[in-house]
């Protein structure tokens, strides 16, 4: 989706060089709808220049610095020189990060989501987070919890969550859920103790993952995984609560394993 504004001056922008003058060169914003800026041959490059095209070419994409915007004579102003390398690689990935995060909304809502739609979704998301691809990097890596605080419905939640984790590529993912640790017996204490030392693996987690186990309030407790990837830390965590149960159950004692804190321990 483009932006149906105006740029602001100061703004960097990401365009394609659409033409080549002798005075200057025209730029297309890929950020905006129908927005077209003019780098005049003196904010092309530093130095003289003797011909514009041996700096740019028709068809490149380029990052300019907004230098004025007159909107009633369309007209926008642009620099690449005042732009330096960093900045551009900056830009240029915060761009592409743009255009993932698009994509991943349309496979979320659907190809045929209506404008409104989209918008509510995310500026929704925008409350939260600084742009739709953090959002859905933060719905990769820890799932439903990633959006608690975002005011969208259901639906929403749940396909984002869905696409972000068949698409968005992360360093790690984390998953939580809880189990239900009880024992009536004399040493039930330690029955419980024992049970959480076999959640934890007793060295059956596999390298790379990170696997603890902390008391939320008792009979309850969290189990918190961090895996390269989602199949992983949802096998890992369905494997650790196993363990616990059985060896709960093995004492005559009683387990069960649940996905979300029980609402009136919150």
């Amino acid at each position: 989706m483009k932006y149906s504004g105006w740029p602001e001056p100061g703004e960097l922008v990401v365009g394609d060089v659409d033409e080549i003058a002798d005075f200057g060169v025209f730029v297309d914003l890929d950020e905006y709808e129908d927005k077209r800026g003019l780098c005049h041959i003196s904010e092309v490059a530093s130095g003289w220049i003797k011909n514009v095209r041996d700096h740019v070419r028709e068809g490149q994409t380029v990052v300019a610095k907004v230098l004025e915007v007159n909107e009633s004579s369309n007209q926008i102003d642009l620099s690449i020189k005042d732009v330096n390398e960093h900045q551009r690689k900056d830009k240029i990935q915060a761009w592409k990060n743009a255009q993932k995060a698009d994509n991943w909304m349309l496979i979320a809502l659907g190809e045929d989501v209506d404008d409104e739609r989209y918008t509510e979704v995310a500026n929704a998301l925008l409350v939260e987070y600084e742009s739709l691809y953090d959002a859905f990097e933060a719905a990769a890596i820890s799932g439903d919890e990633a959006l608690e605080g975002v005011d969208i419905d259901d639906e929403a939640l749940d396909a984002i969550v869905e696409a972000a984790r068949d698409n968005v590529s992360v360093p790690y993912v984390d998953v939580t859920g809880y189990v239900d640790l009880e024992s009536m017996g004399p040493d039930g204490v330690d029955d419980v103790k024992a049970a959480l030392e076999a959640a934890e693996g007793n060295g059956e987690v596999p390298d790379g993952v990170d696997l603890e186990v902390g008391y939320v309030g008792s009979p309850e407790y969290r189990i918190k995984v961090r895996a390269p990837d989602y199949k992983t830390a949802e096998d890992q965590l369905e494997a650790a609560a196993a363990r616990a149960r059985e060896a709960i159950e093995s004492v005559g004692g009683i387990g069960g394993f649940h996905r979300d804190r029980r609402e009136d321990d919150e």
